[in-house]
């Protein structure tokens, strides 16, 4: 049979960027999401390397570049708020752009828009499959079948549980967490991310288009006895109980966690597998290779769905082959961006007082280079 029929489960970045190429590619995909709308938090990621020119071929950098963070610099803060480094950001970035995840998956949503059946609320309970294609039923809708099915849905993703077996047996937790909200500019109105860091805690204000901000807590733990990854009340008590006589804006963010309607909150884990794919069932995004907080999560997240999107065209009548071709491609990027974990942790939020001051001085010694390089350049004008 040929694989016209695709369900995808999730709506963030990878969902809504492979549902795009796949309508372009004649397939008619359908987008399943539990959330009953898109989420407003998130921290901004870029959008480079080979997502840039995906990105340009749909359209996308108009509005890219109007939701653009459009930051300067980084700047190191000690707990009264005084600058103890900085690290000048303002360089050529024609060809990246950073934005609010939240604004991302909008502004893709935006180019799907007519492409794809979208149903938000909902989620797979049971997936069944044969040669032919997937029975699947819902949590509220009725049973469909599907040609294939593909998991965008997350490191907590439904699809890879049902399809592999428990999160724990692919799920590894790295020691840190995240959380995220927005916030009001005021709060930081230049255009810096300000971070301010204790031995295994850092916290930052970043600035985004517009009159807001976003808030982030990234800090080093480990297993939260009886976690759950969708209870946001106990994800606040969390964050109170690491950042509880912090200094700096920290007590005024807090206040706004308490508040916050929507809390992005989780472990940063890595998700590894051996396979992507189990016969029409497939994987993309985080539900098949978390990255890490502090890898290219969202735009491989697009160039994987760019890849497998083509590879299903290919192999349009072996819709199996098609997931393994993806696979085989999209592990090349993904590998390198996984194995430098532990030097990007390090290098974020240092366990100790010697690193944090290692990295300080790295900072200074950035800025001092740059400054340098930048006298030189203007040497050579005048």
């Amino acid at each position: 049979m040929t694989a016209n029929t695709v369900l995808i489960s999730g709506a963030g970045v990878a969902g809504p960027t492979l549902a795009y190429w796949l309508a372009r590619n004649g397939f008619a995909p359908t987008i399943v999401e539990r959330a009953a709308a898109q989420r407003s938090s998130g921290n901004p990621v870029d959008v480079r390397g080979p997502a840039f020119p995906i990105a340009e071929r749909m359209g996308l950098l108009p509005g890219l570049r109007a939701a653009a963070t459009a930051t300067t610099g980084l700047a190191l803060l000690d707990a009264r708020g005084r600058h103890k480094s900085r690290v000048n950001l303002s360089v050529n970035r024609t060809n990246e752009v950073e934005v609010p995840r939240a604004d991302l998956a909008s502004i893709i949503g935006d180019a799907l828009a007519g492409s794809a059946e979208l149903i938000y609320g909902d989620s797979i309970s049971t997936l069944t499959q044969d040669g032919g294609g997937v029975d699947v039923t819902f949590e509220r809708g009725a049973p469909r079948r599907f040609d294939l099915v593909i998991g965008t849905d997350g490191q907590h993703s439904t699809v890879r549980r049902l399809a592999w077996g428990p999160e724990t047996d692919f799920v590894e937790h790295r020691g840190l967490y995240v959380a995220t909200l927005p916030v009001e500019r005021e709060l930081n109105p230049t255009t810096d991310v300000l971070l301010y860091g204790t031995p295994g805690r850092l916290a930052s204000l970043h600035p985004v288009h517009g009159d807001g901000g976003i808030a982030a807590f990234i800090w080093r733990g480990g297993p939260v006895p009886g976690y759950d990854h969708r209870r946001a009340d106990q994800h606040k008590r969390i964050v109170e109980q690491a950042y509880a006589g912090a200094g700096w804006l920290v007590p005024e963010l807090l206040e706004r966690v308490r508040d916050a309607p929507d809390l992005y909150f989780d472990a940063v884990s890595q998700v590894r597998l051996d396979t992507w794919s189990q016969g029409r069932i497939g994987l993309l995004g985080d539900a098949a290779s978390s990255v890490s907080l502090f890898g290219e999560g969202s735009s491989l997240a697009m160039a994987g769905a760019y890849t497998l999107a083509h590879t299903l065209a290919e192999h349009r009548d072996r819709p199996e082959q098609g997931l393994k071709a993806y696979e085989y491609e999209h592990r090349k990027l993904v590998a390198p961006k996984q194995n430098g974990f532990g030097a990007a942790a390090r290098l974020m939020v240092p366990a100790t007082r010697f690193g944090l001051a290692v990295r300080n001085n790295g900072a200074r010694l950035m800025t001092g280079w740059q400054r340098l390089r930048t006298g030189a350049a203007r040497r050579r004008r005048g």
